[in-house]
């Protein structure tokens, strides 16, 4: 690890989880079975581009599929708690999500266009900045350095299976707090709620929940970002209030009504999109902002969310 520009990172979550997933961005990127929870990694297929694009325009749907890429829609979520601190009572929160930059070029020049029109408290980006699983990220900094001129307030984020973990230190020059199995406070009018991150549990296994829901006070109000959902179970577990992901693009390709085709997820369907619920805690997976393999979607149009808390009573 020759790279000293990772050293704050190092000193702040420890050598070891570094090197770990630096390892496997070298030894597994291009790895298409048995890494990560799926046992076959789509995305690291390299003909599979030329066969989605070549299915669609047989169907005669490719065009259709390149206008709705590029379409980037505001979606609005309501979280109603009776446990959630009077104060925080509208809180809102901007959910930005699967940008994949490289390759979704219209989608991020759309989203910039009126993102700054947008209110909210804090914006969270739930990972997969880059287009590819591996290579280059130049571009994909680039892309986040735009967007970031157009953001307020404090930013939150985490990595996705995509990304590299040396996209870090620029990420957080930008004034992007970058969460690895931490935790950080939110103060309002005096109250507090708790906003932790993971890093990416689906491809390269480096969720640490325990170590990330630690910080926070018995009976606290908290939110967790992961990039996939595939971990709500032990988010639960652990008491956090909302889960909030992207990942799974809601499967990109979706059937009229939004059914998708395939889900590259390890979960229930109706966790694969939009909101949901599990035992105590609320959910949200973000159908992105970007694609993977192809700038194309087919009824699933992209998003970015508003997330707005009520007290309820």
């Amino acid at each position: 690890m020759d790279d000293g520009s990772l050293q704050p990172l190092i000193e702040r979550i420890g050598a070891p989880h570094v090197e770990a997933r630096l390892k496997i961005e070298t030894d597994h990127d291009h790895q298409l079975f048995g890494q990560g929870l799926l046992f076959f990694n789509l995305e690291n297929w390299l003909t599979a581009p030329m066969i989605v694009r070549t299915a669609l325009k047989l169907t005669g749907l490719y065009k259709r599929a390149r206008r709705q890429a590029d379409l980037v829609t505001v979606k609005h979520n309501e979280i109603t708690s009776a446990r959630l601190p009077a104060s925080f009572d509208g809180f809102t929160i901007l959910q930005i999500s699967d940008l994949h930059v490289d390759i979704s070029e219209g989608a991020l020049q759309h989203l910039i266009s009126f993102v700054g029109g947008l209110a909210y408290d804090i914006c969270v980006l739930t990972g997969d900045y880059r287009g590819k699983t591996f290579g280059p990220f130049e571009r994909s900094l680039e892309g986040i350095s735009q967007l970031r001129a157009h953001l307020r307030g404090p930013i939150y984020g985490v990595l996705g299976n995509h990304d590299t973990i040396r996209m870090t230190p620029a990420m957080e020059a930008m004034g992007i707090r970058m969460l690895f199995n931490e935790c950080e406070t939110i103060t309002r009018g005096g109250a507090q709620i708790y906003l932790a991150g993971v890093d990416d549990p689906h491809f390269y296994r480096a969720d640490d929940i325990a170590k990330a829901a630690a910080p926070i006070p018995e009976g606290a109000w908290s939110i967790l970002l992961s990039h996939t959902p595939e971990t709500y179970a032990e988010a639960a577990h652990h008491g956090f209030d909302l889960m909030l992901s992207g990942h799974t693009h809601g499967g990109q390709l979706c059937l009229p009504g939004g059914f998708a085709i395939k889900l590259e997820a390890v979960l229930p369907r109706a966790m694969g999109a939009g909101a949901w619920r599990y035992q105590n805690m609320a959910g949200y997976t973000s159908v992105g902002v970007g694609t993977s393999l192809l700038p194309v979607r087919l009824n699933c149009p992209p998003e970015v969310t508003l997330h707005r808390l009520k007290r309820a009573g």
